[in-house]
């Protein structure tokens, strides 16, 4: 007889009746970083890339990243409440990150990066970091889901979740887990990103993995947010959520990029096909 519904009572603290506040969030956070660190070891090393450059585009990474994700938050789903206690900005401890900040945020430090460090191009860069980035919003839900938090909407699905640490807050029943939804989708992405770079053999077309990583993981996004709760009132009177409408530019971006880099291979095949001894 399979189990009707799936109780979720996760605490989201590691160690719940000690004095050290590990929680699992900031651990899947930390897992996310350092599992990314070491697969761009591997691709830095096969392209003969310095590693030393890629520790100082850990810390691009790492401070983009938690900015971003905190700035996106902040201005974009509660802007009046920030905007009117502007230093609450800074207290990340309190919850409330946006992944598309992030997003903004990364393509911004890369484009710095990329611009101080004349080794390296923007889109060798973000071609590559992206791989990750998709692998990390596996771990950044799975501590969504260990915090009870972002969750569904209302549901009698067999698989629905019943977020027990949400029922003094008047949260009842089973609920989708949008949080894994969310999770296993980006992980197939990365899979997915992994397995084209090293078909490429490590030389995909300049944009080509940005470009289907933009396309991708934000049409899933768009998509999940159909099964979301609202993250704050306001979003109830709108047509889509806001993180559907923050989604939007992004897909639009990523089909742009792949037309262009499939554009820019026609030009190179040509230039060959016209130019002797090419």
């Amino acid at each position: 007889m399979l189990l009707h519904f799936i109780h979720w009572n996760i605490e989201p603290e590691i160690f719940p009746n000690s004095s050290i506040p590990v929680r699992w969030y900031g651990l899947f956070f930390v897992l996310a970083f350092y599992i990314s660190y070491i697969l761009l070891t591997r691709i830095f090393k096969k392209e003969g890339k310095d590693i030393q450059l890629l520790d100082k585009l850990t810390f691009y990474m790492l401070v983009a990243t938690i900015v971003g994700a905190r700035l996106g938050h902040c201005l974009f789903y509660e802007p009046s409440y920030y905007l009117r206690h502007p230093l609450e900005m800074l207290y990340v401890w309190e919850g409330g990150l946006a992944s598309h900040g992030a997003g903004i945020a990364i393509v911004l430090a890369m484009i710095i990066f990329a611009r101080k460090h004349k080794e390296t191009t923007f889109f060798w860069l973000i071609d590559r970091i992206v791989i990750m980035v998709a692998m990390a919003g596996f771990w950044i839900r799975m501590g969504n889901l260990f915090n009870s938090e972002i969750i569904g909407k209302s549901t009698d699905l067999s698989w629905g979740f019943i977020f027990e640490k949400l029922e003094p807050f008047g949260i009842f029943g089973p609920h989708h887990p949008a949080q894994l939804y969310e999770a296993l989708s980006y992980l197939l992405i990365f899979f997915f990103l992994l397995w084209f770079y090293y078909k490429k053999d490590g030389k995909p077309l300049p944009g080509q993995i940005f470009g289907i990583f933009l396309t991708a993981l934000f049409a899933v996004r768009f998509l999940i947010e159909f099964v979301k709760e609202d993250q704050v009132e306001f979003e109830s009177a709108m047509m889509l959520n806001m993180g559907q409408w923050l989604s939007i530019p992004f897909i639009v971006a990523g089909i742009v990029i792949l037309y262009f880099a499939s554009k820019r291979k026609e030009i190179v095949q040509k230039t060959n096909d016209i130019l002797p001894g090419s």
